[in-house]
């Protein structure tokens, strides 16, 4: 006599964990850390010496800060509005993972 239920009690095609909500709050904290990183990096090119290069690293780590916003805001979308969201294409992973240490190295460049 089976129920249709999984061993937690609920329906079987449900996803009832945290998961998705666990990963949703880990990429809006790796988007706050890259914010801040970004506003610093602006703050560190009004102070510096050499305002071309600095001008230029900023723009860079904007640009960085604004395509790992963009891949960050789609997944958390995706993560909020389904119960079983798909997974994260190699592509959007690869980007994200790109602009995070680019960006990081900016700002590390602005910091020397």
């Amino acid at each position: 006599m089976s129920t249709g239920q999984g061993s937690g009690g609920t329906p079987s095609g449900q996803d009832r964990g945290l998961q998705p909500q666990r990963t949703r709050l880990a990429w809006r904290r790796t988007t706050l850390a890259c914010t801040v990183v970004a506003v610093l990096a602006v703050r560190a090119a009004l102070r510096a010496g050499e305002p071309v290069a600095a001008a230029l690293l900023c723009a860079a780590s904007c640009g960085l800060w604004l395509g790992f916003l963009r891949i960050a805001h789609h997944r958390i979308r995706a993560l909020a509005t389904d119960d079983r969201p798909a997974a994260l294409t190699p592509r959007h992973a690869t980007a994200a993972a790109v602009c995070a240490a680019t960006l990081a190295v900016c700002a590390a460049a602005l910091l020397v």
